[in-house]
């Protein structure tokens, strides 16, 4: 098969030099076309019989770079990825099984904005035999060397960490090709998190602009088809073409019109608000680009756009510095995986800073956090409309549980990144083909609305509020006990 793309070899020299390798000349190679012995470097080359390095490993030969001139045709690409799908999903719904309690439970009277049931309890699983007070009361080294660190609180993979890529909830993909025809199924794979474990949906949009709106999605997802006729007469011109430029979809890594794609039909790509759907989230997920090699990249539990007027840090990681900067990253780099080869290949579309990436800026700029009407001006409880528990979970909020050291009101962020070292608790693993060790320095990211936006963590890994009060309780080492960690849940949903 004839192919447009060449893998040129002075590029492919660069780009090790890139990395840090020694570029090679022409004349590195030897006469017979074969490597010459690396002796002299001190590394001698590999011998027959020698080990493969797993995953991830030191030793991995590993590449930054993805391919670019695909040998394998698309069908027979379909047909092979299509006849895996159902032993790949097994592997991720027994994963999900093993470690959590997936039953939908919702707390008693209390919901998200639009009336759906947030879920209560904490549902990573312990180990047999152990109890949340004795986990707690152990030392990190203790939880390692006993090997109990509970497997809901480890890195959550991509449902296949080593393919990655977009993915969303089925109610996303189902209003989308109803309003606009477009199909996001991925023919390799499905989402794997239950409905009752993510947003609202389609998720009501605040505007800091129009408070006295309220609600102004009208119960609706806003797409390409519906954008004007909602926003007309509530945004000005220049905010409407930065919605417009949110709602428009653009090729992307596995939704383009290549034969390196993941949806049946060539597609015409995915939109910013795909993910952050409505100004918010519906759980989709994704890898981050920013990570190598492919074992190690985080899933990402996609973020809601909520209050970034207030963040000056974006990215779990990458530490950009302005919502200009987050949003021309994405369309250049995250979309292809931080891969800008592929992106030529695929349709990278590039935004004009002066207007259209400013356009797409302030329009996110006015995504409002949904209404508290248990806080005062100052983001803190009113103790004439707070019940007790809620009061005493905001004591222990800024006291005891520490979480205030990073969360702190109005907002509940510091607009920081913080390192919890949670690999103190275990030994570094592969689980299926994600590397859980250390995770580096993460953003924290805002508290209020948090009862809105479930899962948590970065990677979506604890599914309720109480989860996360447990992950932190052991983490911190704060040592709460059940009265204390269910009063921190009560004032975290008053958030």
């Amino acid at each position: 098969m004839k192919s447009s793309y060449l893998m040129l070899a002075a590029i492919a020299s660069g780009a090790f030099a890139a990395c840090g390798q020694p570029a090679r000349s022409p004349t590195s190679i030897t006469a017979a076309g074969n490597e010459p012995a690396m002796e002299p470097l001190g590394i001698r080359p590999p011998a027959p019989g020698d080990a493969e390095p797993a995953p991830g490993e030191p030793g991995e030969k590993t590449s930054s770079y993805l391919p670019v001139d695909i040998k394998e045709s698309f069908a027979a690409t379909m047909a092979r990825m299509r006849a895996e799908k159902p032993k790949i999903m097994k592997r991720q719904m027994d994963l999900l099984a093993e470690r959590y309690d997936l039953a939908n439970r919702p707390a008693r009277g209390v919901t998200m904005f639009r009336g759906k049931p947030i879920q209560e309890g904490v549902r990573a699983r312990l180990p047999k035999g152990m109890t949340w007070d004795a986990l707690g009361a152990m030392s990190p080294t203790e939880v390692r060397d006993k090997d109990v660190f509970p497997k809901g609180f480890m890195a959550l993979p991509h449902p296949n960490q080593p393919e990655g890529g977009m993915l969303f909830p089925k109610f996303h993909i189902d209003e989308i090709k109803r309003q606009e025809g477009r199909d996001l199924t991925r023919f390799d794979l499905d989402f794997d998190l239950p409905d009752h474990f993510l947003a609202e949906f389609p998720a009501p949009i605040f505007l800091t602009t129009r408070p006295d709106l309220g609600d102004v999605s009208r119960g609706r997802l806003v797409t390409i088809a519906n954008f004007y006729e909602l926003f007309n007469g509530i945004l000005n011109p220049k905010q409407l073409e930065g919605m417009r430029l949110l709602v428009t979809p653009f090729p992307q890594q596995q939704f383009n019109q290549t034969e390196d794609r993941r949806s049946e039909a060539a597609s015409r790509g995915v939109s910013c608000l795909e993910c952050h759907a409505n100004g918010h989230t519906n759980g989709g997920t994704h890898l981050v680009g920013d990570i190598r090699p492919q074992a190690f990249r985080h899933r990402i539990d996609t973020p809601s756009l909520r209050g970034v007027n207030i963040q000056r840090t974006f990215g779990s990681q990458r530490a950009l510095s302005s919502v200009e900067d987050f949003t021309e990253f994405e369309q250049r780099a995250a979309y292809f995986d931080g891969d800008p080869v592929i992106a030529t290949k695929k349709g990278v579309n590039v935004l004009e800073r002066g207007s259209q990436v400013h356009f797409m800026a302030e329009m996110q700029k006015l995504f409002d956090f949904p209404p508290a009407p248990k806080l005062k001006v100052d983001g803190k409880l009113d103790p004439k409309k707070a019940s007790d528990a809620e009061l005493r979970g905001q004591a222990l909020f800024f006291g005891k549980a520490q979480c205030g050291t990073c969360h702190p009101a109005p907002y509940y962020t510091d607009n920081s990144m913080h390192n919890l070292r949670a690999e103190r608790f275990f030994k570094p693993r592969m689980i299926n083909g994600r590397m859980a060790t250390a995770d580096g320095p993460i953003k924290t990211f805002p508290l209020r609305g948090i009862k809105e936006s479930p899962p948590y963590l970065h990677d979506g890994r604890l599914l309720t509020l109480d989860d996360t009060v447990e992950f932190f309780n052991l983490v911190l080492e704060t040592r709460l006990n059940e009265r204390e960690k269910a009063d921190l849940v009560a004032f975290m949903r008053a958030l």
